[in-house]
């Protein structure tokens, strides 16, 4: 069996669905694009071919071009990775034990910045 992703209109996934290619092929209408399971950032988590960057869920974006799947856009000053189609902050996550979160507005104020640190509630 394999994973499909059904694709609406607008290039964003409806539904994910576990069939054969028969399946796909005689008993559905509209767009359908296989999906691997195993493929993230692509790459193939068994060594394997990676299949279209990412492993499809609902509301992410196919993109025909990039014969690719990706989440939406998080925040307007990232960009696509090409190779992985994984999204990537203009400046690099901290390297340290603390917990990060983006704030775009940090960014824009000053791009220089954009990290913040999630405040953890006290015991």
């Amino acid at each position: 069996m394999t994973h499909f992703a059904e694709i609406g209109n607008d290039g964003i996934v409806i539904s994910v669905i576990v069939a054969e290619q028969d399946f796909i092929d005689n008993y559905t209408t509209g767009t359908w694009v296989q999906t691997s399971y195993n493929t993230h950032g692509g790459v193939h988590s068994d060594g394997g071919v990676a299949l279209r960057k990412n492993f499809a869920g609902i509301g992410m974006v196919y993109d025909s071009s990039r014969d690719a799947f990706y989440v939406p856009k998080p925040y307007t000053s990232w960009t696509l990775d090409d190779d992985s189609c994984l999204w990537e902050a203009p400046i690099a996550y901290p390297d340290d034990d603390k917990n990060w979160t983006w704030d775009e507005d940090v960014y824009q104020g000053d791009n220089t910045k954009g990290w913040v640190v999630i405040e953890t509630p006290a015991k």
